[in-house]
């Protein structure tokens, strides 16, 4: 039996869980059924055979797949990239001008992974594959992608969660693939009524002027809905907009506290997981709620790169 059934967002998307680091509704990998068939993200390497499960359970053959796009070149979103095409002959591999280089030749992403990762690096991240040049396909600010008569993807370079991250904007959905710049969305407390959205600030190239200003930017073009890395879609950007701007503020000036008193990552983390609770307890969400096992490490995560940010 299929582990990966997807979920059909729209007439023309399909949402596949990639179990990343073997979590449900972590890392979200999107299936745009165009003429030339696209997918967006592709989690890690441990996700690809989700992914094969979930294209198979569309009916959809692995030379089908013409494009395969990842916003940014974090292993979570980009680390099966090079796996994946190794089974998909039509395909090409569409990055930012800044990634391209590290999907060719990988080995500094796996250096630095390795040291964040340690002994765990094997488990969640192996293999991770070089893509050869010709089979990669570079998109800068402004730049269109068609994979349908009435379908072309546009390119908008949206820096704030890391340099080599851009943004895709579906004309026909009136939406956009965010990877992490608008944050992410916690879809465990949707049961419970509750909508969270907060933002990635993790290192080493978090930005947090340029966070906010691909965000105005996205606001602007008044999206219909926004497509999370993390995880899932929600058709109320505004919503998006408005928690992930007050929960930034938030964390850099608890960073700035932390920062100016020389203490580390660990007790800024500590701090702002308080505060997320304190946030999530007023809704009416329980201190053993299962949403924390992923939140604990985001916001650690996030803790390092606010820090990092401030130390240079």
């Amino acid at each position: 039996m299929t582990q990966s059934i997807p979920n059909q967002l729209n007439e023309r998307i399909y949402l596949i869980d990639g179990h990343d680091l073997g979590v449900t509704e972590r890392t979200g990998i999107y299936v745009i059924q165009e003429e030339e068939l696209t997918i967006v993200e592709t989690s890690a390497s441990p996700s690809i055979k989700y992914v094969k499960e979930g294209l198979k359970a569309l009916g959809i053959s692995l030379d089908e797949v013409k494009y395969i796009i990842v916003t940014h070149i974090h292993l979570d979103h980009a680390g099966g990239a090079g796996l994946l095409i190794q089974d998909c002959p039509n395909a090409k591999v569409v990055v930012h001008p800044k990634g391209a280089r590290h999907l060719a030749d990988p080995s500094r992403l796996i250096a630095g992974a390795k040291a964040v990762y340690g002994d765990k690096f094997s488990d969640l991240f192996e293999p991770i594959l070089p893509i050869a040049e010709e089979r990669l396909i570079v998109k800068g600010e402004g730049e269109t992608l068609e994979i349908g008569p009435n379908c072309q993807l546009l390119f908008l370079d949206t820096p704030g969660h890391a340099n080599h991250h851009f943004s895709i904007y579906d004309p026909i959905s009136n939406g956009m693939f965010t990877g992490d710049t608008v944050g992410v969305r916690y879809p465990q407390l949707v049961q419970d009524n509750v909508h969270l959205f907060l933002p990635s600030t993790s290192p080493n190239q978090f930005d947090p002027d340029a966070m906010r200003r691909a965000m105005d930017r996205m606001e602007q073009m008044r999206l219909d809905t926004i497509y999370f890395g993390h995880y899932g879609m929600t058709n109320d950007p505004s919503d998006v907009f408005r928690q992930v701007s007050n929960w930034l503020e938030v964390y850099v000036n608890e960073a700035k506290k932390v920062y100016a008193e020389q203490k580390g990552y660990e007790v800024l983390a500590e701090r702002l997981e308080n505060l997320v609770r304190e946030h999530l307890r007023g809704l009416g969400i329980p201190d053993d709620h299962e949403v924390y096992s992923i939140l604990q490490l985001d916001i650690e995560v996030s803790a390092m790169g606010l820090l990092d940010n401030l130390s240079k």
